[in-house]
């Protein structure tokens, strides 16, 4: 195994600006780890055939002189939620099979603008609706650490490849944890930006008043380099945000070398109780909790009454949303046609098409939202999630008003196998009960690692979320935790994954 696919994202951009390695080896080194391994991850559904070439490119202007950005020349996995002009872009779904986009989504157009290398597109849940990938219509991700559990969802796919080092950076998306829960369950950073800061121009949507894009990296800092990149305002998304932001990479540098935990006050939400969590998260979690008390953190109990009613309202918000934005999919205009025998019509056609094209969940949460939106269960369904997420948007500013950040478990379990929720909607959906209300208010979160399970030796991650346009305090807070947990664990939390059957 080569050296260079263990380098953080960091470390290899230094050796590729001195000259030290070229871009070419790096992705070569990223290619052929994908080769050696993703047949049994199956992180990757498209791996790019312009790769290397880009890669030469961008050392023929390095060798000439021209300035290039702090990043370039390092390897790129994008989730397959986000279009591309040169690698096809199907959301997981049979529906959009072999779709080819006219356009870049506006994060891979700064990525490429950045001189990152695309190496190819992640495996999903289809149309981002799930919390395993196992709902992928190509076949499920599989996680580096046991090969017969799950890699979280939906971005299990991006989350995967970083964890099994064929990508020291990934792309991905979250609606309700997408980002944050495949990081806790594969030892990798992940960070959901606050809503409008980084653009949904061409990502594929689900919900659009909950999607967000944002990295999956192996450390905080590798996380604010991408975040720099795909950050920032864009005129063609009409929810993005016109701040300036600073730089994240700088915020995570700061956190990694200061003393920014001493005197910060971190809140433990009260309705989230120890009891509804496995065991080994819990002690994951508190055990980082005293670490950070003895810096001089203040941990400080919050009370959030209305968070338990958060999947909830979600679980209503989110197929509403999906059922007006899935609609586009309709046999006609692009995507997957099925025609049915005898003498078609629109409606036949549709109708035909959607039954090939949708799975089982993306069925199942289309009647959901189409029924909560119907005349005379609006206001019953849809209307009272949306007082409810109002509820847990004015519970996230009257924690802010007395702590600086919360800190949950990412996640209540670790990595659960496959198959084991595949057939039980509600206990799949309870995995994104920490995750789920920051999308409902649109606040930033991250997960970073804090451990191993003790019943099971599988990745654990805290996640911490801060106020809106905060995202640079969780970057200083999640690296100076990192800091602390690396320390004591003697190097990243991912050299110590077992190696299984010589390939991982």
């Amino acid at each position: 195994m080569s050296e260079l696919i263990r380098l953080s994202a960091a470390d290899l951009a230094a050796k590729l600006a001195s000259g030290e390695v070229s871009s070419v080896e790096a992705t070569q080194a990223h290619l052929d780890r994908i080769a050696a391994v993703d047949a049994d991850i199956h992180a990757f559904l498209h791996v790019s055939d312009h790769a290397l070439d880009i890669a030469a490119d961008i050392d023929r202007r390095r060798a000439a002189g021209e300035e290039l950005g702090p990043v370039a020349g390092v390897p790129l996995a994008i989730k397959d939620v986000l279009v591309t002009t040169d690698m096809p872009s199907t959301s997981g779904s049979r529906i959009l099979e072999n779709y080819m986009s006219p356009f870049d989504a506006t994060v891979v157009a700064r990525a490429r603008a950045a001189g990152l290398v695309p190496l190819g597109k992640t495996n999903m849940d289809e149309f981002a609706m799930g919390s395993s990938t196992e709902h992928s219509a190509y076949g499920a991700t599989h996680n580096p650490w046991d090969l017969d559990r799950i890699p979280g969802g939906s971005g299990g796919g991006s989350a995967a490849a970083v964890a099994a080092f064929e990508a020291p950076l990934a792309l991905g998306s979250d609606t309700g944890g997408s980002i944050r829960q495949p990081a806790h369950v594969t030892g990798t950073v992940g960070l959901k930006p606050t809503y409008g800061a980084v653009s949904r121009y061409g990502a594929i949507a689900l919900a659009s008043s909950l999607d967000q894009v944002g990295p999956v990296t192996r450390t905080v800092l590798d996380a604010g380099l991408l975040h720099d990149v795909i950050g920032g305002h864009d005129p063609r998304d009409s929810t993005s945000l016109t701040d300036v932001w600073p730089s994240f990479a700088d915020a995570a540098r700061e956190g990694a070398r200061g003393d920014v935990l001493r005197g910060l006050r971190v809140g433990v939400i009260t309705e989230l109780p120890d009891s509804g969590f496995q065991r080994g998260v819990s002690a994951s979690f508190r055990a980082a909790l005293a670490s950070m008390e003895a810096q001089g953190a203040e941990i400080v109990e919050i009370s959030a009454p209305h968070f338990e009613f958060g999947v909830a309202a979600y679980y209503l918000i989110l197929p509403a949303e999906a059922s007006s934005n899935l609609a586009k999919f309709d046999s006609v205009r692009f995507g997957l046609r099925v025609t049915p025998p005898g003498t078609p019509t629109v409606e036949s056609v549709m109708a035909a098409t959607r039954d090939a094209g949708f799975g089982d969940e993306v069925k199942r949460r289309i009647i959901l939202g189409t029924y909560a939106l119907s005349a005379g269960y609006y206001d019953a369904y849809y209307g009272s999630a949306q007082k409810v997420r109002t509820l847990i948007q004015r519970d996230f500013d009257a924690a802010f008003a007395q702590v600086d950040v919360l800190a949950t478990p990412s996640a209540p379990t670790t990595a659960f196998r496959l198959g084991e929720k595949i057939d039980d909607p509600m206990q799949m959906y309870l995995n994104d009960v920490t995750t789920i209300p920051a999308n409902l208010a649109g606040v930033p979160g991250i997960s970073v690692p804090s451990g191993l399970a003790e019943e099971d030796g599988l990745p654990v991650g805290i996640q911490f979320l801060a106020p809106a346009r905060q995202d640079a305090l969780l970057y200083r807070v999640g690296a100076a935790l990192e800091a602390l947990l690396v320390d004591s664990w003697g190097g990243p939390l991912l050299d110590r994954a077992p190696v299984r059957g010589g390939a991982l």
